[in-house]
């Protein structure tokens, strides 16, 4: 099986603690790399923190410094970087969000469960899909 290095960009360290722990109970041993916020996440990316094959990024909306839509924009908007799956991860229910986020083409918009074991579930789910789907 590949190997998906996968680069979570989130603030909420509850919430990292829930994706590390999903994986965990989940066994998905894929490399988990996290960044606090989006100006982080790019100086992972581009400095090859983060390998840029099989790569697919987790990202948050609503975090300081450059949020997730700021985010997508420089990230689309870097020709080395912009063909990089995204899915967002996020509380965000904004219709605006959700709309900015497609327009910049991101391959999912998931809402965070409340709960853990909901939370489990979607990155089990989220695990699956990307096993069976052609990475970039």
């Amino acid at each position: 099986m590949r190997t998906l290095n996968i680069l979570l960009v989130e603030d909420d360290e509850v919430d990292v603690m829930n994706v590390q722990r999903s994986f965990k109970k989940n066994n998905i041993s894929n490399p988990l790399y996290v960044a606090g916020n989006g100006v982080e996440a790019l100086e992972m990316l581009r400095s090859g923190a983060v390998p840029g094959q099989n790569r697919l990024i987790l990202l948050d909306i609503n975090m300081p410094k450059m949020n997730g839509i700021e985010f997508l924009r420089a990230l689309r908007a870097d020709p080395a970087l912009r063909t990089s799956p995204v899915v967002v991860l996020t509380t965000s229910n904004d219709d605006k969000d959700r709309m900015e986020s497609f327009e910049l083409n991101v391959a999912g918009y998931l809402l965070k469960p409340v709960t853990f074991n909901s939370f489990v579930e979607l990155m089990l789910a989220l695990n699956k899909y990307w096993m069976l789907v052609e990475m970039p």
